[in-house]
């Protein structure tokens, strides 16, 4: 169909159309001025999301999103808030009302909960866009009950988000203080096995301990390495002590040498006296004594010096035996104390976690305890409701202008209609669709122009 067919469908069937619009502009107007007066109340409430928590010092980031938004107005429509409403009113105890639920339920089911239902059929929670305000709108034919209720919804949703607060944090506290007592008991535990093994080893302070009896080893292998320093220049002079004068002990000793000398002297004395007096002679004889005697006394004392340094020698092995066993002794005593002091770090370790734990725990406990006792929220009442003065529906103008729009839909559809049921042709296009051949000439309906005279017939 083509917007000339549709126009002049609309022409020829105008009256339809205008009388179907009046009819339905007139029915809404009437219902209108016949429905009862609805007041509608408003109470706004603003959630502070910037503000730190005063128990917890800290800013929660969800609060800004906009799901947390949509959550606190899920939670005003709850049925926990519309029923806490009636119970801040005293709905419940109310004999017309529980007269009218006798009515109406036959005394099935709670008188709360019907009346809760009742309330939030009138309720509307609107969101300010871009705001942290949430209107609650309450609607109703007394003007002092809807203000009344909206103010209810208001404080009940405080009420509701406080609880939804603190019964959590009042759940998490009874949980922190079995678990206080719990991290007690395992730090008490801890510092008993730690006190009874420090008893039973005498240990307080290993690491000094450690570090003396570490010292005393160092002290042994010290000594150690000098005594087998000693015996090994020992066990050399042994090996050569064939020739025990060319020894540096023998060499250097004061009493050799002045016994060497003494031999010397005798001995040039003992030449000079086979020179000048003979081999026999007494005074010969003599100094042949006493060269004798000094060549045993050397002898002597050069035995006496080997025979030192395998003493030496022997003391040096007897040294480094005793030494070696102090070592493998000390050894065994450090490794003891390791053994020990391992285990005192592995106690102490456990006593610093039981600690760690007990002090995390105790912290939680208190805080959450706080939390439990506060009755602080994030939420006030901005704008209270107050009692309107007008009535909010119904809103005869803007039922009037939508009366006027569907009037406008329903007469151009009952013209359709009409005309579907009864087609005329109105156009060229009609005919042609009709028929289905070429349309020669169309026959206007206007009456026909005269012609003027001066201008005369038109030549054939």
């Amino acid at each position: 169909m083509t917007l000339l067919q549709f126009l002049l469908i609309l022409r020829a069937r105008y009256k339809v159309a205008a009388l179907t619009l009046l009819v339905t502009v007139a029915a809404t107007f009437f219902i209108s001025l016949l429905l009862p007066k609805q007041y509608t109340a408003t109470s706004s409430v603003v959630i502070d999301v910037r503000s730190p928590d005063p128990v917890a010092g800290m800013i929660m980031p969800g609060l800004a999103t906009p799901a947390y938004m949509a959550t606190q107005v899920d939670i005003i429509t709850s049925d926990r808030v519309a029923q806490r409403v009636v119970k801040l009113l005293r709905m419940d105890e109310s004999p017309a009302i529980r007269e009218q639920w006798m009515d109406a339920t036959e005394g099935e089911g709670d008188l709360t909960i019907w009346l809760a239902d009742l309330l939030k059929q009138k309720l509307e929670v609107r969101p300010s866009r871009e705001s942290n305000v949430i209107n609650i709108e309450f609607s109703g034919v007394e003007p002092g009950f809807v203000a009344t209720v909206a103010n209810a919804f208001a404080q009940a949703y405080i009420d509701v988000h406080l609880e939804l607060k603190v019964t959590p944090a009042r759940q998490s506290a009874t949980w922190f203080e079995d678990q206080t007592k719990m991290v007690r008991e395992k730090l008490e535990k801890a510092q008993t096995a730690l006190s009874a093994f420090q008893q039973k080893s005498g240990i307080i302070a290993t690491d000094e301990r450690l570090d003396h009896e570490t010292a005393k080893l160092n002290e042994l292998s010290t000594r150690l390495t000098n005594v087998q320093a000693e015996t090994s220049d020992s066990s050399s002079k042994r090996k050569s002590a064939g020739n025990s004068e060319t020894l540096a002990e023998v060499m250097q000793s004061p009493m050799i040498n002045m016994l060497k000398s003494d031999i010397a002297r005798l001995e040039a004395k003992h030449h000079e006296s086979n020179i000048n007096l003979g081999v026999n002679h007494p005074q010969t004889k003599r100094t042949e004594t006493e060269l004798a005697s000094l060549r045993r006394r050397l002898a002597s004392e050069t035995r006496q010096i080997s025979e030192s340094i395998s003493t030496s020698y022997d003391v040096g092995k007897q040294k480094e035996k005793e030494l070696l066993e102090a070592m493998e002794s000390q050894k065994k005593r450090i490794l003891e104390l390791n053994k020990e002091r391992d285990e005192i770090a592995v106690l102490k370790r456990d006593v610093e976690a039981a600690q760690h734990t007990f002090d995390g725990v105790s912290q939680r406990s208190a805080q959450t305890r706080l939390e439990s006792l506060s009755a602080q929220t994030n939420i006030a009442i901005l704008n209270p409701a107050t009692m309107p003065t007008k009535h909010s529906r119904p809103r005869i103008l803007l039922n009037v202008l939508i009366s006027i729009f569907l009037g406008t839909l329903l007469g151009i559809a009952i013209a359709f209609m009409l005309e579907l049921g009864s087609r005329r042709v109105r156009s060229s296009e009609d005919l042609i669709q009709a028929i289905d051949l070429p349309v020669l000439a169309v026959i206007s309906s206007r009456p026909p122009q005269k012609i003027p005279k001066q201008l005369g017939p038109v030549a054939g």
